[in-house]
């Protein structure tokens, strides 16, 4: 059976049923909620294609979340369960999931309801069969079962048995790993993209502001993290929206934890005499923008001190290297090298690409901005700028989120770029 016949006569009780019929009545009353034009995800789709062709590949089954929102515009808490866009070089992309997420997605892609199947759910954490057999059926089906498919190795959400069944499933095609291709294809943000990501920085501005006006010795944690995420999701007039859900919770350690960069929270109290930084993202339409920093309850100590200074300085060297062709380890060069100068190490990447996001990681998991990456810049890409400091018994974290302009950045938020002293 194709992804593109129509209501099929099946049984979804029988054992080894793939598509369920419920998936696949027409959903004509449905307009669906589109946040782009169908141009440009025709855009998106056409350089993908060419990253295809250039790659050998006759078709590509995307398991990302982000890469299935930014091909198709599906939008659902829904990669828990197998689901995927599969793509080939002609005709439009097929969401592929779970019946009853079927729904979600006649909702936000743009394709028509022959492009949406939802596979029946006794597939669903089945010890005795697997989504991936109603796949590889289907692309047999299609004619390309003899084809070059390319599969998202490397990723979060297309697990190991994923791959051993589209293996046995197509045991004539040449699955490849196209770990990435999607991604890098989503480096340079389109108008429409900022503007989502412009909107973000309001609110990442808005949960700073929270946390410097209500932080305090003797809050707990839990209720700080409840103040953050009041900021990030009320609609505000001023901004003209509310925002989303980050694809990383708070990350906010105190003290000596603060050496640790991704530990959350816990009900303890704030303590006086403590630095605690705040990592944190404004979410408008999935597109993020992440922001840190750092307040003190107290005087900070003279090693916190010098390495904000430290960090402003070698941030204010970093950002004069982030143009359009300059490379992403001309970034990172200019910021270590300052560092250096005050004799702080940080073993670890400065940056990384954002845009659209779920969780669990808010980056683009392609460039990074470290030593011997040699990536070129362009306008319009996007990044964290993460300057953060994680030492033996401290941490400091002062980023910003910028754009790459032809003569320089532009930084998304504004937030005052300095340590927080309360």
């Amino acid at each position: 059976m194709s992804f593109l016949t129509d209501k099929p006569d099946i049984d979804s009780t029988a054992p080894n049923t793939g598509v369920s019929d419920g998936a696949l009545k027409d959903p004509s009353n449905i307009i669906p909620r589109l946040q782009f034009g169908e141009d440009e995800y025709e855009a998106r789709i056409a350089k993908v294609r060419a990253a295809m062709e250039k790659a050998g590949l006759d078709a590509i089954i995307v398991s990302d979340p982000s890469n299935m929102a930014w091909l198709t515009g599906y939008d659902g808490w829904s990669f828990y369960v197998h689901q995927c866009v599969f793509l080939g070089l002609t005709g439009a992309p097929v969401w592929f999931g779970r019946e009853q997420d079927a729904q979600g997605a006649y909702r936000t892609v743009f394709m028509g309801a022959d492009n949406v199947i939802g596979y029946a759910d006794h597939y669903v954490q089945s010890e005795v069969r697997h989504p991936m057999e109603v796949l590889a059926a289907d692309i047999a089906a299609r004619g390309l079962g003899n084809g070059a498919i390319g599969v998202e190795m490397d990723n979060y959400w297309f697990s190991a048995k994923a791959y051993v069944t589209l293996q046995k499933g197509l045991p004539n095609a040449a699955i490849k790993d196209a770990t990435g291709l999607v991604n890098w294809q989503r480096a340079v943000k389109s108008r429409q993209e900022l503007i989502y990501m412009r909107t973000a920085a309001k609110f990442v501005e808005r949960m700073h502001k929270r946390i410097a006006e209500v932080v305090e010795p003797g809050m707990r944690k839990c209720d700080l993290v409840a103040e953050i995420y009041d900021a990030s999701l009320r609609f505000d007039s001023t901004i003209g929206a509310g925002g989303g859900y980050p694809a990383i919770v708070p990350l906010l350690p105190s003290g000596t934890d603060a050496a640790a960069p991704h530990l959350t929270w816990d009900d303890r109290p704030m303590l006086a005499g403590e630095a605690t930084f705040f990592e944190i993202a404004g979410v408008f339409n999935r597109y993020h923008c992440p922001l840190s920093r750092t307040v003190s309850l107290g005087p900070p100590s003279d090693e916190l001190k010098r390495t904000e200074e430290a960090v402003l300085e070698g941030m204010e060297k970093g950002l004069a290297a982030a143009k359009a062709g300059n490379l992403c380890e001309d970034v990172a060069n200019a910021f270590f090298g300052v560092l250096r100068k005050y004799g702080i190490e940080k073993n670890n990447r400065t940056g990384y690409p954002i845009g659209i996001s779920y969780p669990p990681d808010w980056g683009e998991r392609t460039m990074s901005l470290r030593p011997g990456d040699k990536t070129v810049l362009e306008e319009n890409m996007t990044f964290h700028f993460m300057t953060g400091i994680w030492a033996g018994d401290y941490g400091l974290e002062i980023t910003e989120s910028i754009v790459i302009g032809p003569d320089g950045p532009e930084c998304l938020a504004d937030v005052p770029r300095a340590l927080v002293v309360k």
